[in-house]
């Protein structure tokens, strides 16, 4: 599978649990598309709703495209719909609507037929003691492998 990765969001494993992952589709406009081409994208704040049995991405940033003239009256950072199957969209909407569960956008990506795609994470917020768990955890690995690095083969 050939995918080309246009912004990941790095926060969302430090911030999130994440149990399950879906792939959507993203409507989206001509000008849109080809600044995601060019990688400029940013997911840093955004998130997924499900709203009267659609999906929609919000806060997704996409800068405009510099040669369009259409980009230049749209919103960064405007809502997006998000393609899912009605199955798709019925259990994430029962999940979501449980305690503690949110969509958090993983990826955005273009698949090999050359269609935009975004990765969703099912996810559970992480406690404060959790975050601080795994940075130790992070420390201790990287001080055994620095320890050991030359003397294992």
């Amino acid at each position: 599978m050939l995918k080309k990765l246009i912004c990941t969001n790095k926060k969302a494993h430090q911030l999130y649990e994440i149990e399950e992952t879906y792939e959507a589709g993203i409507q989206l406009l001509g000008c849109e598309v080809k600044s995601l081409r060019l990688g400029r994208a940013n997911l840093s704040d955004s998130f997924a709703r499900i709203v009267n049995g659609e999906a929609y991405l919000y806060n997704f940033h996409i800068s405009p495209y510099p040669h369009s003239r259409e980009a230049q009256n749209l919103d960064p950072t405007r809502t997006r719909k998000l393609l899912l199957k009605k199955s798709e969209i019925k259990r994430l909407t029962g999940k979501t609507q449980e305690r503690g569960y949110t969509l958090v956008p993983l990826k955005v990506y273009f698949n090999e037929r050359g269609l935009a795609k975004v990765e969703l994470g099912l996810a559970k917020g992480k406690k404060i003691h959790d975050r601080r768990e795994q940075i130790k955890r992070k420390e201790l690995e990287r001080e055994i492998r620095r320890r050991y690095k030359g003397k294992i083969k």
